[in-house]
């Protein structure tokens, strides 16, 4: 079974760049779409982004397009968003997914990480 370790949440101001990282632990990603998702306080739980392990596909929600960049290193076994430009209303808990198909909705998500919090101040 992949455990998701989430890594790299934290506060940072408007404007401002912090990158995740989910690394798998006891197995491997290959084979799996990976991706981010993220729940502020009181809002269901949104889909961020997703990448293919094996074929570095990418995919987004239309809300970070342009600011957010998720990435792989296959070697490291590790998946990584990048995010740049935060604004207040990214402020949430952030969940690293795997899965075996697309698209990556919460239904299809096979292991979920226990989430980072990252806070956007104005």
């Amino acid at each position: 079974q992949v455990q998701l370790v989430e890594s790299g949440g934290g506060l940072v101001q408007d404007g401002g760049s912090l990158r995740l990282s989910c690394a798998a632990s006891g197995g491997t990603f290959i084979g799996y779409i990976v991706g981010w998702f993220r729940q502020a306080p009181g809002k269901e739980r949104e889909f961020v982004a997703c990448i293919s392990f094996d074929e570095g596909i990418t995919s987004s929600a239309d809300s970070v397009k342009g600011r957010y960049t998720i990435s792989r290193d296959n070697a490291r076994n590790t998946v990584y968003l990048q995010m740049d430009t935060l604004k207040p209303e990214d402020t949430a808990s952030y969940y690293c997914a795997a899965g075996n198909s697309l698209p990556l909705s919460p239904s299809r998500v096979a292991y979920w990480g226990k989430g980072t919090l990252v806070t956007v101040s104005s």
